[in-house]
């Protein structure tokens, strides 16, 4: 598994949702990189969050604060900053506040999708567009076999719903107008990633991020649906396989890594909610309890949901590095360092340095 770092080096790059947990990994891997980074984004999502907390503001080379609803301003911003490629991660991405707000989140993730898909067309300086959705964009029906790329697509909530049609807009964008016939030759690409877990998500609503705020106030966990089955991974597994897809999409054989791509752990990240919550409790050590009996709530959710990274392994030679025991580690280090006022851009700096040089070969190449 290989990042060229040349291809990366002074690459113009957009990154919507850089101030989420997600995107701010991103953005510290590919400044990390030498890429000129610039962000479209609204606010952090929450007071406490991984962009303020790790300095993520001081990597980029601009930032644009605005929502992907004013189209005008989006496309503004990509004729500014002329990136060859965009990761597309910004949206509402919970299950429960979809719940809460179906319309903001169907305009959030649907909407705001086909604006950055329509704003590349005035581009003449993309390459490349990869399109973050989730695990959740398949029709779920509680089967044993982990999902493909080819399976039917569904939502039972709207977070789900609004995925899936993320994915049908994106791929009548790229049939439609970015193929090889097309005027506009950008290779667009769709990326499914199970839960992902890191230091500096404080999302409500999210397991981890509950159990750390419950142990440190020295207060139980309570968990909704504990024997929930999700396939869990670090942060750092999926961004390393949108990064490696990146390269391939760029390179001149790029049109044939355009589609859907599926980022998954292997069947040993595969766990229970109440399994994850036990070891990341026994990691943090005093003061973490849980709570085994379900909390009871009228709202839908999954209970079985597992995903096939195959195509990933075999194509783009992509796999996971970091078993799930490991990835709970490195949160609550990350966690600690934090209670214990660290320097956090440069923890989660040597996070992704350590990531690399157990897991990947990061070696320079020509750029495609």
């Amino acid at each position: 598994m290989k990042i060229h770092a040349n291809v990366w080096k002074n690459r113009s790059v957009l990154i919507t949702g850089h101030t989420g947990f997600k995107g701010g990994w991103l953005t510290s891997w590919l400044h990390h990189l030498g890429a000129n980074i610039h962000g479209y984004s609204l606010e952090p999502p929450t007071q406490l969050n991984l962009f303020d907390v790790a300095k993520i503001a001081k990597l980029l080379t601009s930032e644009t604060r605005a929502d992907l609803a004013d189209l005008e301003q989006l496309k503004s911003t990509i004729q500014q900053s002329r990136p060859e490629i965009i990761f597309h991660l910004a949206a509402q991405p919970l299950v429960r506040e979809s719940y809460r707000n179906p319309l903001g989140t169907l305009t959030s993730n649907i909407l705001g999708t086909a604006h950055v898909l329509e704003a590349a067309r005035t581009s003449d300086s993309i390459r490349a567009i990869i399109i973050v959705t989730t695990d959740k964009v398949y029709q779920n029906r509680e089967h044993y076999h982990a999902y493909r790329e080819t399976d039917a697509l569904g939502g039972h909530d709207p977070y789900s719903a609004s995925k899936a049609a993320a994915e049908l807009v994106t791929a009548s964008y790229r049939e439609s107008f970015f193929n090889e016939e097309s005027d506009h030759p950008i290779r667009v690409a769709t990326v499914r990633a199970g839960n992902v877990i890191g230091g500096g998500d404080w999302a409500v609503d999210r397991l981890v991020p509950d159990c750390l705020r419950a142990f440190k106030a020295k207060k139980p966990v309570r968990l909704r649906f504990p024997h929930a089955i999700r396939p869990w991974q670090h942060v750092l597994e999926p961004l390393a396989g949108y990064l490696q897809l990146a390269e391939h999409l760029l390179s001149a054989t790029g049109n044939q890594f355009a589609r859907a791509w599926n980022f998954g752990p292997d069947a040993k990240g595969d766990a229970t909610v109440s399994q994850v919550a036990e070891m990341l409790a026994q990691r943090w050590g005093d003061n973490a309890h849980i709570e085994l009996e379900a909390i009871h709530t009228p709202l839908h959710e999954t209970h079985l949901l597992k995903l096939d990274s195959t195509l990933a392994y075999t194509d783009l030679g992509w796999k996971p590095r970091w078993s799930l025991e490991k990835a709970l580690e490195q949160v609550v280090i990350w966690h600690k360092a934090w209670h214990q006022d660290a320097d956090m851009a440069r923890i989660t700096l040597s996070q992704i340095s350590a990531y690399q040089e157990a897991s990947l070969s990061l070696t320079p190449a020509a750029q495609p």
